[in-house]
Parts: structure tokens; sequence; C-alpha cells
């Protein structure tokens, strides 16, 4: 479902990503990991066409991004760090709006059990968004993302800043999503989510791939020894 193929970035002589080849099955969770500026944020924005590769070619269901970044966008759905929602509405309301703008249609009641599918309680469906916690706004575009049917969600550090309660929901969400079979591609800092939660498992440092795993294979104590002598080396 997402797949890039020797893609690299560069910023006049900065590379922000080098010939980066990896593939996002339907089901797959795959985290990646790294330090700031390894090239994790650079690898979504590149599937999203928000930025252009120097070279190489990001997919989306097989479709180049770059060539056909209109046809590419009904298969994703993307959730950055901080969602931004319109906080003078309700979850309900901005669900209805934004998948309204992904031309799908959905009646009440059903949008209102794609939120309840996300988790978000239900005395807070229809109150207003300024009042809901970076957890219950993530719900809500994992929600978005349902409605839209996407097939593909790509997300940016979604658990930074959240409890530990909220960070096992969203983990949990996750874990549903994949068993749908929507494909699921996350930049994390976060080495314990990356090995519960995902079925693959990426270390980045300075815009390279250095290490894949399969994270049922791979004990979080192994994957913190791995991901610490990578960062030192």
């Amino acid at each position: 479902m997402l797949e890039s193929i020797n893609l690299n970035k560069k910023y006049g002589d900065l590379a922000a990503l080098t010939d980066l080849n990896l593939s996002v099955a339907p089901g797959d969770v795959y985290c990646l990991l790294g330090a700031n500026g390894a090239g994790k944020s650079t690898t979504i924005n590149l599937f999203l066409n928000f930025i252009e590769p120097t070279s190489g070619e990001a997919r989306v269901n097989g479709i180049s991004v770059v060539d056909h970044p209109v046809e590419t966008k009904k298969y994703i759905a993307y959730i950055p760090e901080n969602l931004i929602l319109y906080p003078d509405l309700s979850g309900f309301e901005n669900l209805s709006y934004f998948s309204g703008l992904a031309d799908k249609s959905h009646d009440r009641r059903h949008l209102e059990l794609l939120l309840e599918k996300s988790s978000l309680q239900k005395e807070a469906i229809h109150r207003r968004v300024s009042g809901y916690s970076k957890g219950m706004r993530q719900k809500v575009g994992i929600s978005i993302a349902l409605a839209k049917e996407a097939k593909a969600l790509l997300l940016d550090e979604p658990t930074s800043g959240l409890d530990p309660k909220a960070s096992n929901e969203f983990s949990d969400l996750l874990k549903t999503l994949s068993a749908d079979g929507i494909a699921v591609l996350m930049a994390t800092h976060d080495l314990f989510r990356a090995q519960d939660t995902g079925s693959h498992i990426g270390i980045m440092k300075r815009g390279r791939l250095l290490e894949s795993f399969n994270a049922q294979e791979v004990s979080l104590q192994a994957l913190e020894k791995n991901y610490l002598e990578l960062m030192n080396d």
C-alpha cells in the first residue's frame, strides 16, 4: 500500500533522506524510530506529497504520489503530532465536515458509530473540541480516516504528550485498524509502543534506514540495545 523506491531528499548539500526503500502492506504497522532529524517526518511528508523528492519515488497503492497527487490522497489519511480541528465545533461536527471534504456521505448515526469505534466517550461526541484532550482529538482524527475509508494511515509522533492510558488506548486503536487491513506508517520516539504495536520497526539516522526488524521477533530489551548502539555509532 505504501512503497518508497530509492527515495532521496536534499536541501542544498544537506541530505535529509538517502536511498530509502521500504514497503508497508495492508495490515502492517511500520514504526520508524530515530532521533530528531533522522528523516522520519521527511519520509511521511514525501508520501503525502507535501514536499517533492530529489530523486526516487514514493507510491501509494502502486501509484506515484508526484505524478498523481490527487488520486493518491484518496487512499491516505494523516494525523500529525498536533491535530488541528475546529475548536468551536463538536467532534461530530468536525467529523461530518472533514468527511464531506473527502466527498464521503454518511448519515448521522454512522458518524456517531465511527467516533464510538475510535473510543471517543459518548458524552463527548457532541461537545466542543475546545474542551478535548490531545488523546480525544487524535480519536477524532482516526474517525476521519475511517469516514474517508482510507487504506493507509500516516502518523507523525501521534502519542507524543499523551499520558500512559491515552497512549495505550491509541495503540489499541492502531491494532484494530491493522486487523481491518489498513496500512500504518508511524514516526515515533517511543520504543515501547513501537515494539508493542508495530508489525515492523525501522531505525533511522541522518536520513538513512539503518535497520529493519519484524517486531514480533525482537524483544524490547534487544530493540533498545540495538537502537542505542546505532545512535552512539
